[in-house]
């Protein structure tokens, strides 16, 4: 089962901030699991994690941003 979230073209502003969004549901996400969770290992496992996500959307935003036009957007989950 797959779940279609985005799939279209949007501008270099709107594409950013749609992926910074998404970003930041899935950051929360983690920083709530590390508030719950008392094993240190997982902790820094998440922490590392939010810190991937965090730089990857900095280099996602550079190259947007060094991009004139338009973006393609396409975000599908998949069920397995």
């Amino acid at each position: 089962m797959n779940i279609h979230l985005i799939g279209g073209e949007f501008n270099s502003q709107d594409a950013i901030e749609l992926i910074a969004q998404m970003v930041q549901v899935k950051v929360t996400y983690l920083e709530n699991k590390i508030v719950g969770d008392g094993n240190e290992e997982d902790i820094k496992m998440r922490e590392a994690k939010i810190k991937q996500f965090q730089l990857e959307l900095h280099e996602l935003r550079k190259a947007i941003k060094s991009n004139s036009g338009s973006v393609r957007v396409e975000a599908i989950i998949k069920i397995q």
